[in-house]
């Protein structure tokens, strides 16, 4: 009688593209990777002046990507780490 449900988890404003950003989440319409909203505020940055400094997003757009980033934290972290070796080689995916 007990029907399972399962909690599928909705992030309208994130996607991935093949060729673009190296195929990582990415803020829809954008080529804003998500690990970048994400390093930015990991540095202390407030996420008013994240928005700042993209203008073009909408805060639902930030909001949603941090979201994004709490039910996928492994993989963001994992691309911010790949990132940054990506930036110490002096190359880009």
């Amino acid at each position: 009688m007990g029907l399972a449900l399962k909690k599928i988890k909705i992030h309208p404003y994130i996607t991935r593209k093949k060729g673009v950003c190296g195929g990582r989440s990415i803020i829809e319409g954008t080529r804003i990777p998500v690990w970048s909203l994400i390093k930015w505020y990991k540095t202390g940055m407030p996420i008013e002046e994240i928005l700042k400094g993209f203008p073009h997003l909408t805060p639902a757009q930030a909001y949603d990507a941090f979201s994004y980033y709490y039910d996928n934290q492994e993989e963001i972290e994992k691309d911010i780490a790949e990132n940054e070796e990506e930036h110490v080689k002096g190359t880009k995916k």
